[in-house]
């Protein structure tokens, strides 16, 4: 495979699927619903498909920096994690 290509490892998910993890709410009642979304999908989808759903989730109006009940924001809980770092990178480039 020439280096310029990105190997695609499973099949294509549809929009509506991305979109299904703006429904996810959290259940403590303190989290933000947008930080918690935001983890939903990290947990769930792969890089190129998580950067879709940040395009729907900013779309929808929500926050990119809602806090979890230690007051942390997704990226501050994600920083720590090996595979952070291009997600973060997708929130980053959301902001602008």
């Amino acid at each position: 495979m020439r280096k310029d290509k990105k190997q695609v490892i499973g099949d294509e998910i549809s929009d509506d699927y991305i979109k299904s993890y703006l429904q996810f709410e959290p259940a403590d009642g303190v989290t933000s619903p947008s930080q918690h979304k935001l983890i939903k999908a990290y947990r769930g989808l792969r890089i190129d498909d998580f950067e879709r759903f940040v395009r729907f989730f900013v779309e929808a109006g929500l926050d990119l920096d809602g806090k979890d009940e230690h007051g942390k924001t997704f990226v501050e809980v994600i920083a720590d994690q090996r595979g952070a770092p291009e997600y973060i990178e997708v929130i980053e480039k959301a902001r602008g």
